[in-house]
């Protein structure tokens, strides 16, 4: 029950985050989102090289929060115990 508990305060707290947070979030600079916008308008390729580099840098936090999440979960999971059938 406890455990339900913390779960529903976790959800309702992000629920309320994101609803009262704005909306409407920069995401690059001024210079980065001009050089992406007049690149794209010219043909040139710099705008999709700098969209795959902003991937690169997001996916790198969530990879080695997943590979310290994998090390965790097997460093610490409980092993089944088989209990002896008399």
């Amino acid at each position: 029950m406890k455990l339900f508990r913390s779960l529903l305060v976790c959800f309702m707290l992000s629920v309320s985050i994101q609803i009262f947070m704005p909306s409407v979030a920069q995401a690059q600079c001024a210079m980065c989102s001009l050089n992406a916008e007049n690149s794209t308008q010219n043909g040139n390729s710099q705008g999709k090289g700098l969209n795959d580099g902003i991937l690169f840098l997001l996916a790198m936090p969530f990879l080695i929060g997943g590979g310290v999440a994998f090390l965790w979960y097997k460093k610490f999971r409980h092993k089944e115990t088989k209990s002896p059938i008399f």
